[in-house]
């Protein structure tokens, strides 16, 4: 069987769950062929075993039109050569080729954050989302959430939804006194720090992450810092040099571009994850806080409550005096603190790779045997 992927290296929201699930379904299934089709040389850890053949297609698809192009041109050439049997894409389908397609994490964002969202891309997502909707045989969603919204506004059969929950990196678990001291000694000049992991972008909520520190720095007056770890995102450079004009930059520390796994270790080291998103269909960054016996600390939208439950104290994202209240509550509360780490490690267990993996191949089995 040849199961082909495509996967658009520009693409970094999503990269660690096709990093993690691939890597496990793939060498569970030795005995099939998986087509990695790209639109940039593959960096070494997305070529799993000798089962995987990578497919680089000289094109890089970074607008609405090239885009098309992608899916409906390059896309069908490269199924039909290698005789593919499904083909698995994130966002996108392709609505020329006849072979069964799954579509993993259509992106909303035009909905729920269109300011985030160019004008042509807004347009494109508007009139193509309902037609990939339409073409996948199987949608995967990260949450319930997600399903529920995608089958509200487009009103897809749930049926055709398939939820899978996000894991953890596994090189994600707490680290010793010694190790965190010398963390906390490289990155915050010795002091505890607050930690937002993930895209950095203005997207993300991070200025009112700023104002809530703010509020909770006036209030404290502690030698807490905030730590903003992760990969450089839209409006990037707009987030700078906002944060050059911000009265507490000397305590927060932007890192970008740093290695996964030293971005875990100060996850790990962190006094508190703090997630202010407004928007987000799964949590994987809270997962791994949580397996590294790290308190979380986030908003109450989106599929966030549902993936937290109650293992993380929530926020209105859009109210900095609420992020700064929620800070300055875990902060004086040591027990309150205790008792998130101690759920979110329950909660920890429920997210594997594994289990996401298997839900994965279950659909690429019913879409190979259903005609």
């Amino acid at each position: 069987m040849i199961i082909a992927f495509s996967f658009l290296t520009n693409d970094e929201e999503n990269g660690n769950f096709i990093l993690e699930i691939f890597d496990k379904i793939t060498k569970a299934h030795l005995e099939h062929t998986f087509l990695f089709i790209s639109d940039k040389p593959f960096q070494e850890p997305f070529v799993f075993s000798e089962n995987v053949v990578p497919v680089v297609i000289n094109y890089e698809a970074k607008s609405p039109m090239k885009w098309l192009i992608w899916h409906n041109i390059k896309i069908p050439k490269v199924l039909k050569k290698y005789k593919a049997d499904i083909f698995i894409s994130e966002r996108f389908c392709s609505l020329i080729t006849k072979v069964p397609q799954i579509l993993i994490a259509p992106d909303l964002t035009y909905i729920h954050q269109p300011t985030y969202v160019n004008k042509k891309q807004k347009l494109f997502y508007k009139k193509f989302t309902p037609r990939f909707l339409k073409k996948a045989k199987t949608i995967i969603a990260y949450s319930e959430y997600a399903k529920a919204d995608i089958i509200k506004k487009f009103k897809i059969n749930t049926h055709k939804i398939e939820v899978t929950d996000s894991g953890a990196n596994e090189n994600c678990k707490p680290i010793n006194i010694e190790e965190r001291e010398n963390i906390k000694e490289k990155y915050a000049d010795g002091n505890e720090y607050f930690i937002y992991s993930g895209i950095i972008s203005p997207q993300k909520n991070l200025m009112n992450l700023l104002k809530g520190f703010s509020a909770f720095k006036k209030r404290q007056r502690s030698s807490m810092q905030l730590i903003i770890a992760g990969k450089p995102g839209k409006k990037y450079k707009e987030f700078i040099e906002s944060l050059s004009l911000y009265r507490f930059n000397k305590e927060v520390k932007l890192l970008d571009n740093l290695s996964p796994k030293e971005i875990v270790k100060i996850s790990a080291s962190a006094y508190a994850m703090i997630y202010p998103v407004l928007y987000e269909t799964t949590a994987n960054t809270l997962m791994e806080a949580m397996k590294c016996a790290v308190p979380v600390i986030t908003s109450s939208t989106g599929a966030i409550p549902e993936i937290c439950g109650e293992a993380a104290l929530f926020f209105d994202p859009e109210n900095p005096k609420d992020i700064a209240e929620k800070m300055m509550l875990i902060f004086k509360d040591e027990k309150l603190r205790k008792e998130l780490i101690e759920k979110g490690n329950i909660l920890g267990e429920r997210y594997d790779w594994e289990k996401s993996a298997d839900v994965l191949w279950r659909n690429i089995e019913k879409n190979l045997i259903t005609p």
